[in-house]
């Protein structure tokens, strides 16, 4: 329980200084211990521009999952003509598996 708290502490803190737009919209992750899942948001709208599921993709919650993952949201994004975002890590750490997403939205062209 403590663990789940100090993560909505980190994602109500963090949440608090970045706004999307849909000229540069919010890339939020979420990892569950199976899967890894990544929308494109416009905060200013409320409406989610892009998405992608890992757990649709058949993909599991890894290092090469979040790189597939970050694939399949840049492509969609570059479909609406979104070339930049704002990453959100939605209150996990900055390593492993949220690192990888997005060093693979990077590599993709998307800049974060």
């Amino acid at each position: 329980m403590k663990k789940n708290m100090q993560r909505a502490k980190r994602k109500a803190r963090v949440r608090g200084k970045i706004f999307g737009t849909a000229e540069k919209p919010r890339v939020t992750v979420f990892r569950s211990n199976k899967h890894i899942y990544a929308q494109a948001i416009d905060d200013a709208a409320g409406v989610t521009l892009a998405a992608a599921d890992g757990c649709k993709m058949g993909l599991k919650a890894n290092k090469e999952g979040a790189k597939k993952v970050a694939e399949a949201i840049a492509g969609a994004m570059k479909e609406k003509g979104i070339e930049t975002a704002v990453f959100d890590r939605n209150g996990y750490i900055y390593h492993g598996v949220v690192a990888t997403f997005a060093e693979a939205l990077r590599e993709n062209g998307i800049q974060v």
